[in-house]
């Protein structure tokens, strides 16, 4: 990066005369993602939102005289990325824990030994990450793997996918797991071949031991938030969401606003029926603290994850004869909370991995909205992964809106055919289809599940590989979208998931400046050199909040 970008041109008249500037962003590269995906080279901000963009000789009427000019020196402006399904106090966390994210299972062990040379005895070891698909030998690891390396230290290391616990023998005690427990509902507790626990727990199991952990104070979850803030402007994400958040966050939420520490826009969505109760009495509060914090959405859980095989299927597994997977709810009880977040006003977003979660949910939508009509309902799938052909069809025709990860595909493609077959793998991670027939994809990374850095998910999306470029010509490459649809989905149709389309995700006069410079075109570069991409400047609602 040149020295010079970036420095700021000051056109100086009488400040008592015109109390304040404008920017003039000129000689730029900036993609509008508008209705038409127009381009321009110059933009004017003017009190947090877009006045102008367009050309530059048509700009100078929205001057005042006294205004910044910034030259962008051809670089590349998109709109800021919206990131519709992430859990941010969890980014946050992943930070204050050990990072063993698609690690290799013998440097996991390792980071655990060390770390357990750290701690007295008796104090928990976390950590997130792990992905046994990765490894040489892609089996569920055991608790005796742990017992090795942490035999005075309870353990509990969270799958990358966060539906999947490994523990060991202490973390098993500390919960009171034993031979003779039964499985929870919507869990299971894995046994080895004697029948004793493997020392994996998925879904609702994971539970038992999670709630053994010392929680974290206020404080620590309030410093977590802050450092996936930090985190999130430098990958050029000025819109975050919280996939399940629950009342404690909220609070920590409007406490980091008040103080002036937290300035990322956030979408909430309420983490089940008991928190969101608390909130209906009021209605949907979609413009907290200057339209910053959104709580408008329930969040449900239809299932659990394919890596751990708790997604929930119509058929057996491909690899598991006899298992279908973890459904989380009755047919009744995912009908009557989405009635009543319909009742008052709140959008639903469930999770739904396997076609039977899909199904069940898309399902219980159309029942609540044919007894209660909404036009502009904006009900998500979030996920959206293993679907029916014929349902992928009737959620369009019902205007849900899929909100789908792309590197969950790039992620799962090594085990995803394995788990459900040749046949269910066509409505599997299905964007073509879904775009062909008329919908929006909403994307995002679901960090810390992925890693949160959106041009990741833009390569995936136009190229349905990984970042070693395998395999050659793509995972299903009938199914992968365009580079425009791409950065539509990370900006305007993200924005539209939230009911925010007229608010942000494109640059447009009237709408937020939220906008980042990039170091490269992503509409044109090498399709490999995507995931490479470097943000030089963060602006949210016309004020920098990062720079390199």
């Amino acid at each position: 990066m040149k020295r010079n970008f970036f420095k700021h041109s000051l056109l100086f008249c009488m400040s008592s005369l015109i109390l304040t500037a404008a920017d003039f962003y000129q000689n730029g590269n900036i993609y509008t993602v508008d209705s038409n995906f127009s381009k321009a080279d110059s933009m004017v901000v003017d009190n947090g939102k877009i006045v102008f963009v367009g050309k530059e000789a048509e700009a100078k009427k929205y001057l005042k005289g006294n205004d910044r000019v910034i030259n962008l020196e051809e670089k590349t402006v998109i709109p800021g990325i919206v990131e519709s399904h992430m859990h941010f106090r969890g980014e946050g966390e992943k930070l204050l824990a050990l990072d063993i994210f698609m690690k290799d299972k013998k440097t996991i062990l390792e980071m655990v030994e060390l770390e357990a040379k750290k701690l007295k005895p008796g104090e928990w070891i976390t950590g997130r990450g792990w992905n046994q698909e990765v490894w040489e030998n892609p089996q569920f690891p055991s608790k005796e793997d742990l017992d090795k390396v942490a035999p005075n230290n309870p353990v509990s290391l969270t799958r990358a996918c966060g539906h999947a616990l490994w523990t060991n023998t202490l973390g098993l005690k500390e919960a009171g797991i034993t031979l003779e427990t039964k499985d929870p509902v919507g869990g299971e507790i894995l046994k080895n071949s004697k029948g004793e626990p493997l020392g994996i727990l998925t879904d609702t199991a994971m539970n038992m031991v999670r709630g053994k952990i010392p929680p974290l104070s206020n404080e620590r979850k309030q410093e977590a938030m802050k450092l996936a803030q930090k985190n999130l402007f430098s990958l050029g994400i000025t819109s975050a969401s919280d996939a399940g958040a629950n009342l404690e966050d909220i609070s920590n939420y409007k406490a980091l606003y008040d103080k002036g520490e937290l300035d990322i826009k956030v979408y909430v969505m309420l983490g089940g029926a008991e928190v969101a109760n608390q909130f209906y009495p009021n209605g949907p509060q979609p413009n907290l603290y200057n339209g910053k914090l959104n709580i408008s959405a329930l969040k449900l859980f239809a299932d659990g994850s394919l890596g751990a095989r708790s997604a929930w299927m119509l058929d057996d597994y491909s690899d598991r004869v006899g298992h279908k997977g973890n459904g989380r709810y009755s047919d009744e009880e995912i009908y009557q909370y989405v009635k009543d977040a319909r009742k008052n006003g709140f959008i639903v977003a469930t999770h739904a991995i396997g076609d039977a979660a899909n199904r069940q949910t898309i399902e219980a939508y159309e029942k609540v909205l044919k007894e209660m009509p909404w036009d502009d309902h904006r009900f998500r799938i979030e996920h959206f992964q293993i679907v029916n052909l014929d349902d992928i069809s009737k959620t369009i025709n019902l205007g849900i809106l899929p909100v789908m990860q792309a590197v969950h595909a790039t992620s799962d493609m090594n085990m995803a055919e394995d788990r459900v077959g040749s046949e269910r793998i066509k409505g599997a991670y299905a964007w073509r289809k879904i775009i062909d027939m008329g919908g929006k994809i909403a994307n995002g990374s679901d960090a810390p599940v992925e890693l949160v850095n959106p041009f990741y998910g833009i390569y995936a999306s136009v190229a349905r590989k990984d970042h070693n470029e395998t395999p050659k010509n793509g995972w299903y490459p009938e199914e992968s979208m365009t580079r425009e649809e791409a950065l539509k989905s990370f900006t305007i149709w993200s924005a539209f998931s939230e009911k925010k389309e007229s608010i942000k995700g494109s640059l447009e006069p009237g709408k937020a400046a939220d906008f980042i410079v990039l170091d490269r075109d992503i509409m044109v570069v090498p399709e490999k050199d995507i995931i490479d991409t470097n943000v030089l400047l963060t602006v949210l609602d016309g004020k920098e909040v990062y720079k390199k």
